[in-house]
């Protein structure tokens, strides 16, 4: 796991802690759930620069704080009231919009992937879009929309960790998880997304160890955007493959016969990532031929 991803757990496992401290038994079942959801944050912080691509510099930091403040209203106002309603009328249909939600994810990561493979890169076309009146809200409503499923997963982990309390405290607790996670996802995203101004300044220094620092990251950034726009969609796939796969009770690990340790999870992601794969271009193929059908 990159440092800087395994420092965004840390400091979540940290401002859990701090909750606990102050806020007692709703603080410390925040932090319980805050951590072992933490894995989806990675997923999160990973799918949300390739929102912000090719935007000019200007438009990075609004974009962002908007898909923010989307993701925020998605946990508090949707998400959080939804789930701890069906904790207490219908637990037993968490699991099968969890899975839907999942099925959504593979089809969104193999319809990227197919379309990497089957159309040539066009750099003036994609410079005609970017400068199209509509193309930053389409960013951004498809960035909520992603945000909407990984922010459900996320939710849905951190109330399984917190059942066993009264549902006083299980809400509270989710609205810290809620607000704890956003700002700290949303946070390097930003920080990740603006490495290359920040480089651009650092050039500007009087320092020749600045300096070069500076140019360093500016040269670096492009190639890390791309990188993490690959990562996302990745993890689009091994995430949408990792709940159906796991809501239905197997674990791929065991198919090749490890239990646990880094083998085991590698194995976990690379099957979990291939079934949401396969899975998610079955989708895509049928909702090709019906729109091919209603076209018809």
């Amino acid at each position: 796991m990159p440092g800087g991803l395994a420092a965004l757990l840390d400091d979540i496992a940290t401002i859990a802690k701090i909750a606990a401290a102050s806020l007692d038994d709703v603080g410390a079942a925040a932090g319980k759930a805050a951590v072992k959801s933490a894995g989806v944050v990675v997923d999160d912080t990973a799918v949300t620069p390739r929102y912000v691509t090719g935007f000019t510099a200007d438009r990075e930091l609004p974009i962002i704080w908007r898909i923010a403040r989307g993701s925020l209203f998605n946990k508090l106002a949707v998400i959080t009231p939804v789930i701890l309603a069906l904790s207490v009328l219908l637990p037993w249909a968490i699991t099968p919009i969890l899975m839907a939600g999942g099925a959504f994810l593979c089809f969104e990561g193999a319809e990227k992937v197919i379309h990497a493979l089957t159309h040539k890169e066009d750099l003036a076309a994609e410079a005609e879009e970017l400068v199209e009146p509509g193309h930053e809200e389409t960013m951004v409503k498809g960035a909520i929309r992603t945000d909407f499923i990984l922010s459900g997963e996320i939710m849905v982990i951190a109330l399984n960790e917190v059942a066993a309390e009264g549902l006083p405290l299980r809400a509270a607790a989710l609205v810290l998880v809620a607000i704890a996670i956003t700002a700290m996802v949303y946070g390097v995203v930003g920080l990740i997304v603006k490495m290359d101004d920040i480089g651009l300044n650092l050039a500007r220094r009087r320092y020749g160890a600045t300096r070069a620092l500076g140019r360093a990251l500016v040269q670096a950034m492009p190639k890390v955007l791309t990188a993490l726009a690959t990562i996302g969609t990745a993890a689009m796939l091994w995430v949408g493959g990792q709940i159906i796969v796991h809501s239905a009770g197997a674990h791929p690990a065991e198919w090749v016969g490890l239990h646990e340790g880094a083998a085991a999870w590698l194995a976990d992601v690379a099957i979990c990532g291939l079934i949401g794969l396969a899975l998610g271009s079955v989708i895509v193929g049928a909702v090709h031929l019906v729109k091919g059908a209603k076209a018809g």
